[in-house]
């Protein structure tokens, strides 16, 4: 009598192709990382430039109402904060790349500037 063997094969993968797919996920990864970096620091950028024009608004209006002059200094942050919608810890909204805000004196344009400025790429200047 004769007997056939019947081979049966597992739904496993080889080696080719899992090295072939690990391939394929690192090409995605190196295109899509810096993307990733760039729109960050993009979106860093803007978000500083729009608390600069908030604190510069708010500094116009405190140099206003207080009658001050060009030359003149405010106090930052205690002049602007009755001034400028305060975050949830009640603070003037810091730049979200930890570069810190400074006044300049009144009637000097920019009014604001971020300790970041045009060291980082996008600039934080307005």
């Amino acid at each position: 009598m004769k007997t056939t063997r019947t081979l049966v094969r597992l739904g496993g993968f080889t080696l080719v192709e899992i090295m072939i797919v690990v391939a394929i996920i690192g090409l995605l990864a190196a295109i899509a990382i810096p993307n990733f970096v760039k729109a960050r620091s993009a979106s860093q950028a803007n978000s500083c430039i729009n608390n600069l024009r908030q604190i510069d608004t708010a500094a116009q209006q405190v140099a206003f109402e207080k009658n001050k002059h060009a030359g003149d200094t405010l106090v930052y942050p205690d002049d602007l904060t009755p001034y400028i919608k305060l975050n949830a810890t009640q603070q003037i909204p810091p730049c979200p790349a930890g570069g810190n805000y400074s006044l300049n004196p009144v009637g000097t344009q920019p009014s604001v500037s971020c300790s970041l400025g045009n060291t980082v790429t996008p600039a934080h200047s307005w």
